[in-house]
C-alpha cells in the first residue's frame, strides 16, 4: 500500500480581480473571421520593464508596435493558448503563482477576464479537453506522516477550465495521488507534460530519487547497494537545488524511461510504459520540466529524452544513454521497437536538446544545445527539424547569428512551423521554418525586447 497513501494539495483560490497548448494550430497565416495573432512581449526601457499583449493580422510579414496596439499585463512564466483563450501561468519558487486569462473581443481588442487564480506551485503543465492542467509533486498531509514525521510525496493538480473560467484541485484524501514508489523501486516521481491522444493522457514520469519518507521506509529498503553515500546527512542547497537531511536526491536508475498513461483527466491508476533504450523523458531548465512526450497527427506517441542525467555529479546517477527518441504506437500502452539516436546526428555526435514540439506530420522542432551537456554552460539557441519517419535530424538554416533566446511556443500551418526568435540589440521576430527543407524565413518583426509567446485567437465574445 506504499503507493496508495493519501496526500494533500493546496487548493486553488478563485479571487475576483479588476477588469482591466503551447502548440497552437489554427486558421491560416492571415487573420480571418475577426481573429488575430497575439504576441506576449517584454519591453525594456529606461523607464523600466513592461509586458504587452500585441495583436497583428499576419505572422509572415510586417512590423508591429505598441502604438495604439496591445494590452499591458504583469507577465507570465508560460503563455498557454487553448481554445481561443490565453492563460498567463506564473511560476514562483516555493509559493503560489498568480494566473489570469485573456480573450480577443469582438472589436479586435485584447481583454483581461474577470477571475484571477492563485494556483499551487507547478513544475509542468498540459491540456485536456477544456482544461489547462498544472502539476507538481509536493508533500502530503501531516495525517499521513510516518513514525518519524516524514511526509509522503503526492501529485498536486490544478484544473483551469478555460470556458467556464473556473479552477479546481485534485482530491487527494483517497490516497489515489501518491507519488511514492510510483515505479516500483521506492522512488517518487514528478510528471513532465500531459499530452492528450484520444481520451488518454500521456505524461513523462521523471524519477526524483528517494524522499525522507522513501529513504526511511522499512529500514532503508529502497536505497540501492552502493548508493548509501547519496543519502544526505544534513539539509543544504538553495532554490530548486535544496534538499533535506535524510533524502536521496536524483534517481538511482538513470538508464530507464517511463511514461504514465492515464485513461482520463482524473489522472489516477496509470498504466506504466517502460523502455531502457532512452533515459528520462523530459527537457530540463532549473526547476521546470519540459514536455517531450508528444502525439503526431495519426496518434502515435513519440517519447524524447535529452539525457539530462548526464549532468549528474555522482557517476552512479549519470546515464550512459544518448539523447534519443522511442515510440508508443497509437492506441497502445507500451513501446514498440522504434528507436533513433538523435545525439549521434549532431555536430561532434555528443549534443542534446532543451525542448521540442510537434511540427506537423511526423516532424518535430527541436531547440538544440551548442555543445555537450557535460561541457560548461551549454547554450540552447540553435534549432533543428527531426523527421520521425526517416529518423533524420536536420539543423535549421537562415536564422540570425545573434540569437539570444528561442521562444516558448510554436504555431504549425501549411508545412511550416513558426517560432519566436529573440536577438541581441535588435527587435525579435517570428520565423517560419519549412519542415521539408529546414530553412527559416523571417516573418513579422515586433518592436519589443522579447517575444515570450504567441498564438492565434478568434473572438471569444
Amino acid at each position: 500500500m506504499y503507493r496508495s497513501l493519501a496526500a494533500a494539495v493546496i487548493p486553488a483560490m478563485i479571487l475576483c480581480g479588476c477588469s482591466d497548448s503551447d502548440e497552437p494550430t489554427g486558421a491560416g497565416n492571415e487573420s480571418d473571421g475577426g481573429g488575430k495573432f497575439v504576441f506576449a512581449t517584454t519591453i525594456n526601457s529606461s523607464k523600466g520593464t513592461a509586458y504587452d499583449l500585441i495583436t497583428g493580422a499576419s505572422i509572415d510579414e510586417g512590423v508591429l508596435t505598441t502604438i495604439d496596439n496591445g494590452l499591458l499585463n504583469t507577465g507570465a512564466t508560460q503563455w498557454v493558448f487553448h481554445k481561443n483563450y490565453l492563460y498567463a501561468l506564473t511560476y514562483n519558487q516555493g509559493n503560489a503563482g498568480t494566473t489570469r486569462s485573456y480573450i480577443l473581443g469582438s472589436d479586435g481588442e485584447m481583454r483581461a477576464r474577470d477571475v484571477e487564480y492563485r494556483i499551487s506551485r507547478f513544475s509542468s503543465y498540459g491540456t485536456y479537453n477544456d482544461d489547462i492542467i498544472t502539476m507538481s509533486t509536493g508533500d502530503g498531509p501531516a495525517a499521513l506522516a510516518d513514525a518519524q514525521g516524514f511526509l509522503p510525496k503526492t501529485l498536486l493538480i490544478t484544473y483551469l477550465n478555460v470556458v467556464s473560467e473556473t479552477s479546481r484541485s485534485n482530491d487527494t484524501s483517497t490516497g489515489a495521488y501518491s507519488m511514492e514508489n510510483f515505479l516500483g523501486n521506492g522512488e517518487y516521481v514528478t510528471l513532465a507534460g500531459a499530452e492528450q491522444s484520444g481520451s488518454r493522457l500521456y505524461c513523462g514520469a521523471v524519477p526524483m530519487g528517494l524522499s525522507q519518507y522513501g529513504v526511511a521506509y522499512e529500514n532503508r529498503k529502497w536505497v540501492r547497494p552502493g548508493f548509501e553515500h547519496l543519502v544526505h546527512e544534513e539539509a543544504g542547497g538553495s532554490g530548486s537545488g535544496s534538499y533535506k537531511a535524510g533524502e536521496l536526491v536524483g534517481t538511482q536508475y538513470p538508464d530507464e524511461c517511463w511514461v504514465a498513461i492515464y485513461d482520463n483527466e482524473s489522472m489516477t491508476d496509470p498504466i506504466l510504459a517502460k523502455t531502457d533504450r532512452i533515459s528520462t523523458p523530459c527537457g530540463r531548465y532549473r526547476s521546470q520540466y519540459y514536455q517531450t512526450v508528444w502525439a503526431t497527427d495519426n496518434g502515435d506517441i513519440y517519447v524524447f529524452s535529452s539525457s539530462y542525467a548526464k549532468t549528474m555529479t555522482d557517476a552512479g546517477q549519470r546515464t550512459k544513454l544518448p539523447a534519443g527518441v522511442c515510440r508508443i504506437p497509437a492506441g497502445s500502452t507500451s513501446f514498440d521497437d522504434y528507436y533513433c539516436n538523435i545525439e549521434a546526428q549532431t555536430p561532434g555526435g555528443d549534443r542534446s536538446f532543451m525542448r521540442c514540439w510537434p511540427a506537423g506530420g511526423d516532424c518535430f522542432l527541436m531547440v538544440m544545445y551548442d555543445r555537450s551537456l557535460t561541457e560548461k554552460n551549454p547554450v540552447a539557441t540553435e534549432l533543428a527539424v527531426f523527421d520521425a519517419g526517416s529518423k533524420k535530424l536536420t539543423y535549421v538554416t537562415g536564422l540570425p547569428e545573434n540569437v539570444s533566446s528561442i521562444g516558448k511556443t510554436v504555431y504549425v500551418q501549411n508545412g511550416n512551423v513558426y517560432i519566436p526568435v529573440n536577438v541581441e540589440n535588435e527587435d525579435p521576430a517570428i520565423y517560419a521554418i519549412n519542415t521539408s527543407s529546414a530553412k527559416a524565413v523571417k516573418g513579422v518583426t515586433v518592436k519589443a525586447t522579447e517575444i515570450n509567446g504567441f498564438g492565434y485567437l478568434s473572438p471569444a465574445e
